[in-house]
C-alpha cells in the first residue's frame, strides 16, 4: 500500500512541474504515473550502472556529475514514454532537482502521518 501512494505521489510531484516548467510536457494524469514508475524503475536498474561507469568524473567534480546521471535517467524515460516529453538536457537537469526535492516533502509528510498512527 505505501509502494502506491509514493508512486502516486511521485506522479502527482512530475504532473505539478512538467506544468511550472516549460521545457517538460505530460499529456494527462495517467502519463505522470506511467512516468513517475518507469522514472522508479529507471533509477533502480539504470542508475547505479551510470554511477560506476562515470565515478571518475563524479570523484573529480565532488559528486556534481550525478546532476548530470539524474538528467540522463531523465531523459531515458523521455524516450521510453511517448506522452512525456524533455526539451534538453538542462530543463531534465533542472526537472529531476526539483523532483527530488518534492518527492523529499512529499515522503515526509508520509513519515508523520505513520508515526501518528
Amino acid at each position: 500500500m505505501n509502494l502506491i501512494i509514493r508512486l502516486l505521489l511521485n506522479a502527482v510531484a512530475v504532473f505539478f512541474l512538467a506544468n511550472i516548467l516549460g521545457g517538460v510536457a505530460v499529456e494527462n494524469y495517467t502519463t505522470a504515473i506511467i512516468v513517475a514508475a518507469v522514472i522508479s524503475i529507471l533509477n533502480l536498474l539504470v542508475k547505479p550502472i551510470l554511477v560506476i561507469l562515470t565515478f571518475p568524473i563524479t570523484i573529480i567534480t565532488l559528486g556534481l556529475f550525478l546532476f548530470v546521471v539524474n538528467g540522463l535517467i531523465i531523459l531515458l524515460a523521455d524516450n521510453f514514454i511517448s506522452g512525456f516529453s524533455v526539451s534538453s538536457i538542462w530543463t531534465a537537469i533542472l526537472f529531476s532537482i526539483l523532483l527530488s526535492i518534492l518527492q523529499s516533502v512529499f515522503h515526509s509528510f508520509l513519515k508523520t502521518d505513520s508515526k501518528s498512527n
